[in-house]
């Protein structure tokens, strides 16, 4: 199965918000992305579907 996003992905909400960095591929079941981000010093996660996130960059 192909995802969209890589682990390592920069990304952000299709809203706008925080730069992301994407943790972990969902499952098949889930279809969800973990992903992590810093409010000021604090680390941040969540989790969100594909067509909520856009691609800013591609991993480094």
């Amino acid at each position: 199965m192909a995802f969209k996003f890589e682990v390592g992905d920069v990304v952000k909400l299709a809203s706008d918000g925080p730069e992301m960095t994407i943790k972990a591929q969902p499952s098949e079941a889930g279809r969800r992305y973990y992903a992590q981000w810093f409010a000021g010093k604090k680390l941040e996660q969540g989790e969100f579907y594909e067509d909520q996130l856009v691609l800013v960059k591609n991993k480094p």
